[in-house]
């Protein structure tokens, strides 16, 4: 999983990210709730606060989500 844009690890944790929001909005694992709310948290902070922000101009965010959208064939 490669996108010159950001930094490998960002892009893993924000593809992460929306598999356990995928998860989490999915009726059949009602019974996950909380371990995936733990998760999405975990996973947030990880992406809100990644040391590449601080050099990253105005829309990268946007673009990072875009960009972990397309790498993640199940969100299709």
């Amino acid at each position: 999983m490669r996108c010159s844009a950001f930094p490998e690890d960002l892009v893993v944790a924000q593809c992460a990210w929306e598999r356990t929001y995928r998860g989490l909005a999915d009726p059949a694992n009602r019974l996950q709730t909380a371990a995936l709310r733990r998760r999405l948290l975990e996973l947030s902070v990880r992406v809100w606060w990644h040391p590449y922000w601080q050099q990253a101009g105005i829309g990268q965010r946007a673009a990072l989500r875009s960009a972990a959208r397309e790498l993640s064939p199940e969100a299709r």
